[in-house]
């Protein structure tokens, strides 16, 4: 029987958002850092959206939060052996209704609790559509991977400084409600902040993104560590990087991935490459001295696959987490070249996910690898 994950302080009532201390707390020393990963298990799970929500906004709106749906899939997870598991939030949920979705927050994190879970959740996120909007989701286009996940902030509260002190509100808000919460067990401040969407929204006739989007997301990201270390967090922030070949060579970083590395109490990273490309990201990382978390890997037909690249992680106890868990309405089944040429059926091998919606996996054998390497289903 794998531990439980608890709670440290009681569940609150009413949330009182408190004013940050005048001074944020300093970014942790490599020994912070690294007591912080001896005495936390290895954490593996997946990047989590329900099979039934589109987006961030369709997961967490009062209208669409469908709990039940929740429990059903962490269930899956739990028999996988998964303790954690990588979710995104939205700052247009913070301003729709505050207290209700702290509280959504809130359920999640009991329902995810009750299966041996944890979360990370992410803020912020530069990657897919630059113009979200509340209320109802546009439906997915029909074999194109992620075809209706949203930006935060999105174009428009990018580039709009009269925007920037609501950003600040939810992460101080959101934080500063789970900062001891040890159900919580890491925060990632923002998504891929260089990631312009050559592919989708950036060069594909769409032309939506930001003028300047770069050089204006790197002033937010340093903003979003201050905001974040004044909500003065237990737990540690991270933001990871992932392009380029140099595998963060501290010679060869952009400013973007400076800050990212520089600000990080803990390092993070993706990698969709095979297991090669992944021990290049792993010994190019060791130099920094912190725990490794790999936020993003698994892409099969890119040769990124469970097996071996899983086995390799709980090796090296940097932390596993998959992209995609149940196939649904987010259409990660399909590949990223799927924005230029749209699937007619299902991929016989497909990119992402792990699980049908009926709970049957894609690959039997597959999950019963994870397992052996998770120890779970016991």
């Amino acid at each position: 029987m794998k531990s439980r994950l608890r709670r440290f302080l009681p569940f609150l009532a009413f949330f009182v958002l408190i004013p940050a201390a005048a001074n944020a707390r300093e970014r942790w020393s490599e020994e912070q850092a690294q007591a912080w990963g001896r005495r936390t298990p290895w954490l593996v799970g997946s990047n989590y959206a329900p099979a039934y929500a589109i987006n961030q906004l369709e997961m967490w709106q009062a209208d669409t939060f469908d709990l039940a749906a929740i429990d059903r899939e962490l269930a899956l997870a739990e028999q996988l052996g998964f303790n954690s598991m990588r979710v995104f939030l939205h700052h247009l949920l913070w301003e729709q209704d505050r207290e209700g979705f702290l509280q959504r927050i809130e359920t999640f994190l009991e329902i995810a609790d009750k299966h041996g879970i944890g979360a990370m959740f992410v803020l912020f996120d530069s990657v897919w559509d630059p113009n979200p909007r509340l209320g109802t989701q546009r439906e997915p286009r029909a074999g194109v991977h992620n075809s209706g996940w949203v930006q935060s902030p999105g174009a428009k509260d990018l580039t709009d400084p009269g925007r920037h002190a609501l950003l600040e509100q939810y992460v101080k808000g959101v934080i500063g409600r789970f900062k001891t919460d040890r159900r919580v067990q890491a925060w990632d401040t923002w998504n891929e902040p260089d990631n312009t969407n050559d592919n989708s929204y950036g060069k594909n006739g769409l032309d939506q993104e930001s003028a300047g989007k770069q050089a204006l997301t790197l002033e937010l990201l340093k903003k979003t560590f201050a905001w974040a270390r004044q909500a003065d967090p237990a737990q540690p922030l991270t933001s990871g990087v992932w392009l380029g070949g140099h595998k963060a060579d501290p010679q060869k970083l952009v400013p973007m991935e400076k800050v990212q590395l520089d600000e990080s109490d803990v390092v993070s990273f993706h990698c969709y490459g095979n297991l090669d490309e992944m021990k290049k990201w792993a010994a190019s990382l060791r130099r920094y001295r912190r725990p490794v978390l790999c936020t993003e890997y698994m892409a099969r037909p890119a040769g990124s696959t469970f097996d071996p690249i899983l086995g390799y992680l709980k090796q090296e106890n940097i932390a596993a987490y998959n992209w995609g868990f149940v196939a649904g309405k987010t259409n990660t089944i399909y590949p990223w070249a799927s924005w230029q040429t749209p699937c007619e059926r299902e991929p016989e091998v497909w990119f992402h996910d792990i699980f049908r919606p009926d709970g049957r996996p894609f690959d039997p054998s597959e999950v019963e690898y994870i397992r052996r390497v998770t120890g779970g289903g016991r």
